[in-house]
């Protein structure tokens, strides 16, 4: 493969990791999973500290430096930049598609973070019975995320710093949205704004957060994938089936539910939704159109 396809192809992930990374209950971290980038991503992250961040630390610069050329560029800069122009791009169009199309973004993240799921469990060729049971944990802990209400945070620099931080550790697990975390404390509208409106303070805190919190975090990450790969795989696997329950949720409640404020249980979601098939129909076909697409983007990106 040519410099400049390989290029181009990780700007293309950073694009389709920006606008999941947008969206609450799509993870840009799934989205890099399906693209085949997950393990590489990792490992690029801690190298980052590793070679340099930590030599800085022990206030060694010259072999900071001398190792700075270490660091995976060929992969940084063009994803990067695509994550970028995306987040940019997009904020302008979110609100849209949320407000007017909300049902049909849902349905089609849920085909999107299924096809990952199943894509993912496929993929993991020796694994132990208790592998499952990390599954389970993983659904539980998302199920449960999911339910939360929005806390009650201000939007100084320093919540703005600490969110950041957060968000993007949440962003790194598959099935958890890093978006979603910031609509639980209560930022999300405050980062759209910002995005949209280019306001550089308050990105520069989001971003040097995303920053210590992606260089504290993928150190572990990247213990568990070589130490305990399937497990944590499986782990990821929950996390996302678990994380189904807020597209689910998002499209009843616009399907049927506009007029009903209070909660209402799955079980009731699922009876309604199979009394009005005729009417769910359109829904179902673009939750499969994204669920394939999944396997589309998984044979392109495949080396």
């Amino acid at each position: 493969m040519s410099k400049f396809k390989e290029h181009l192809l990780m700007f293309l992930r950073g694009l389709i990791m920006g606008i999941a990374d947008i969206i609450p209950g799509v993870s840009g971290g799934t989205m890099a999973l399906i693209t085949g980038i997950y393990e590489r991503l990792i490992e690029a992250i801690n190298g980052v500290n590793r070679f340099f961040v930590s030599h800085l630390l022990k206030l060694k610069f010259g072999k900071a430096f001398k190792n700075f050329k270490k660091i995976d560029f060929a992969l940084f800069i063009p994803l990067f930049l695509g994550i970028a122009i995306a987040l940019l791009g997009l904020s302008h169009a979110i609100d849209y598609f949320l407000v007017e199309l909300t049902a049909i973004t849902y349905a089609f993240f849920f085909g999107l973070i299924l096809g990952s799921a199943w894509l993912v469990l496929n993929g993991i060729k020796k694994h132990r019975k208790i592998g499952f049971l990390f599954a389970i944990i993983g659904f539980a802990f998302a199920f449960w995320l999911v339910s939360l209400e929005a806390l009650g945070a201000n939007h100084s620099l320093l919540v703005l710093f600490v969110s950041g931080a957060v968000a993007i550790c949440a962003t790194i697990l598959p099935g958890i949205s890093g978006s979603f975390v910031m609509v639980l404390l209560n930022q999300y509208e405050t980062v759209i704004a910002s995005l949209k409106n280019l306001q550089i303070t308050n990105i520069l805190a989001l971003i040097l957060g995303a920053l210590v919190g992606a260089l504290a975090f993928s150190k572990l990450l990247n213990f568990l994938l070589r130490k305990y790969k399937a497990e944590t795989m499986f782990f990821l696997v929950g996390l996302m089936l678990g994380s189904l329950r807020l597209p689910i949720e998002k499209v009843a409640a616009v399907t049927y539910f506009n007029t009903i404020s209070q909660p209402i249980s799955l079980a009731k979601i699922f009876s309604i939704m199979l009394s009005n098939f005729v009417i769910i129909l359109p829904i179902l076909i673009v939750a499969l159109i994204g669920f394939l697409i999944v396997f589309f983007l998984e044979k392109k990106f495949k080396h």
